[in-house]
């Protein structure tokens, strides 16, 4: 019902520039065990040094999210897309038929990111790119959709997937609840704070997996910001 991945057991990556932690098997980090959850490919935890980042290179058919959690990210694209999204804020790419993208922390500071890839649910289309400040207040003690494949989630990013990213910041003692419809995959990671899922323990930073058909109460045990992908 609930798999917590502590981590400690995550796929790590040390580039010098770039210090990661993959959820899932990603680059050289291979497990048969964790190659995605449902539609959710990819998650990675991404600490990016100073005045360093990813150089252009392409992307096709995945949908991409960036939570910066630290920080800025400057981001430019074949497209002809340059932004800077800042701490607390998300941005969207469709790779599509597909795009080439680079991502740089220009800070003079370490930029902190999740890197979260889904699947999208059919392959090809144009590409496209969009970002949006989701203020933490605004989330206070309740989950928001930070972006969304469903037409109803006017105020989300727009991706093309049946997927939502939900965010929540919740303070020591506050508890939200969040239901897995049957047959979908949901991922939670407290980017801050110590959280119980259903009496589970889960740190700042570990994964939690969380079977479709039920409902679980989050509470925080401590002062706690929380990104959660509940997809196909």
């Amino acid at each position: 019902m609930i798999e917590k991945r502590s981590f400690e057991s995550l796929g790590h990556a040390d580039h010098g520039w770039l210090n990661a932690r993959h959820h899932f098997s990603f680059a050289n980090y291979y497990d048969p065990a964790r190659m995605g959850w449902g539609a959710i490919r990819v998650w990675n935890d991404d600490e990016i040094a100073a005045n360093s980042g990813f150089p252009p290179h392409p992307h096709q058919d995945m949908e991409i999210i960036t939570y910066v959690r630290q920080g800025a990210i400057t981001h430019q694209d074949s497209m002809g897309n340059k932004g800077r999204t800042v701490a607390g804020d998300v941005q969207v790419m469709s790779a599509g038929n597909g795009v080439r993208h680079s991502e740089y922390n220009l800070e003079p500071e370490t930029t902190r990111i999740f890197q979260i890839w889904i699947m999208p649910r059919e392959r090809g289309g144009q590409p496209s790119w969009g970002a949006k400040p989701f203020p933490k207040g605004d989330r206070s003690g309740r989950f928001v959709t930070l972006a969304s494949g469903f037409a109803d989630d006017k105020d989300a990013l727009p991706i093309r997937a049946d997927a939502r990213v939900l965010g929540a910041t919740l303070k020591a003692g506050e508890s939200v609840e969040h239901t897995v419809g049957e047959g979908r995959h949901a991922y939670l990671v407290p980017a801050v704070g110590t959280i119980e899922i259903d009496g589970e323990r889960v740190d700042a930073r570990d994964g939690a997996a969380l079977t479709g058909g039920q409902t679980v109460t989050i509470k925080a045990l401590e002062d706690a910001e929380i990104v959660l992908v509940d997809a196909e």
